[in-house]
């Protein structure tokens, strides 16, 4: 056996590799923020830190949060989770209200509170996956059929897929999608049942695109967004996200030194970080952070996968995707392998809904892996043996 088999047979590297990969991403996405929002956080607010100060705060109210949520049990999670779906459609169906939805790059998804902007389709992927596990949790207990499985939680997710499309958000829809259709393929729903439901999605897709100018020019644009007719509209983005990944090279202009962010690259710190990580810290740096986002999601479904509690299974599961589906579209999305759909880099992008709906995710599977003996029993020893050490 190798030593890296070796390293990763244990259980409780899993749990380290959770925790290191999260805060290393959450920090490194603070460094980034401010490099790339420090001359749009300047022009707009008057101080090149305003926007950092407030992700900042969200960090540092994400990480006892997680805490905290590692510490409740599964009889609390299961209280919470039957009012998932409820909850979701309630916040969502709160920015139809008017005057209370705000409406940001042509998307209502934001209620505009007086010291912050929250996205409540951030909170409701966590309690959407939480609901759909807890059905799926019982249905496995009780060993129903694997055709009661689509029926049971997908009208749930076609409600709050309605309720995002009405504020045309198709990004997140797609996202939402993909954790539906992560967590039917592990409840072991037929691959043929799964690939019509895919087919129909794409179908879906398809009219969704065609029937919006602005979606038909973004996807359009993906061949060439450089084209004459194209560059100053559509393809403004992708083409100057391209040029900051290129002029990085292998070691990057330097951190600070992008010169995408200085206008020509609009949500430099939101959709498109990637791009500015890549001009400023280069290839080197944009592996470092796709390998801690894989070592991220790696640790989770191994976590999950020695759950013995169904429900933590999938939630853990439905996480997993959540995040590796949010990872493909944004970097998709800033390499112009695919459309701009205007979601988030995980852990890395300015957005404290984001962040925040990440962790309470995060507090979850880190109480899955606290929940297993042997994790439990060896970080008991690594803290004993840390206290010992101590004069």
């Amino acid at each position: 056996m190798t030593t890296s088999s070796k390293f990763l047979s244990k259980p409780v590297n899993n749990f380290y590799i959770l925790a290191v990969s999260s805060i290393s991403l959450s920090v490194i996405g603070l460094v980034m923020v401010f490099s790339a929002s420090s001359i749009h956080s300047l022009d707009t607010k008057g101080n090149a830190v305003a926007i950092v100060l407030r992700q900042f705060i969200f960090f540092a109210l994400s990480i006892p949060l997680a805490i905290y949520l590692s510490q409740r049990s599964l009889a609390q999670w299961r209280i919470l989770a039957r009012f998932g779906l409820l909850i979701s459609v309630l916040i969502l169906a709160i920015l139809q209200i008017p005057g209370v939805g705000k409406t940001v790059n042509g998307n209502t998804n934001w209620i505009a509170l007086p010291f912050v902007d929250v996205q409540p389709s951030e909170i409701a992927k966590f309690l959407l996956i939480l609901w759909a596990s807890y059905l799926l949790a019982n249905q496995e207990r009780a060993g129903k059929t694997r055709v009661n499985v689509f029926a049971m939680i997908t009208p749930g997710f076609m409600v709050v897929l309605a309720l995002i499309m009405v504020g045309h958000d198709l990004g997140t829809a797609c996202v939402m999608a993909a954790i539906l259709g992560g967590l039917l393929f592990v409840s072991g729903v037929e691959l043929r049942l799964l690939g019509s439901m895919v087919a129909v999605g794409a179908v879906i897709l398809a009219g969704l695109i065609a029937t919006a100018g602005y979606r038909a020019e973004r996807f359009l644009v993906v061949f060439d967004p450089f084209a004459a007719d194209q560059y100053k509209n559509a393809g403004w983005q992708p083409a100057h996200s391209l040029l900051g990944l290129a002029s990085g090279g292998i070691f990057g202009v330097g951190l600070g030194g992008s010169r995408q962010k200085w206008g020509n690259l609009a949500e430099a710190h939101t959709d498109f970080i990637f791009a500015v990580i890549g001009e400023e810290l280069g290839l080197l740096g944009t592996l470092v952070v796709l390998a801690l986002l894989a070592a991220l999601i790696f640790s989770i479904f191994k976590i999950s996968l020695r759950c013995k509690d169904p429900m933590s299974r999938y939630v853990g599961s439905g996480i997993g995707c959540w995040i590796a589906v949010q990872t493909v579209l944004n970097v998709g999305s800033a390499t112009s392998v695919l459309p701009v759909v205007g979601v988030t880099l995980p852990f890395v992008s300015y957005g404290g809904s984001a962040l925040i709906s990440l962790y309470l995710g995060l507090g979850y599977v880190f109480g899955s892996a606290l929940r297993d003996p042997e994790v439990k029993n060896e970080l008991h020893k690594a803290i004993e043996r840390r206290r010992l050490r101590t004069p």
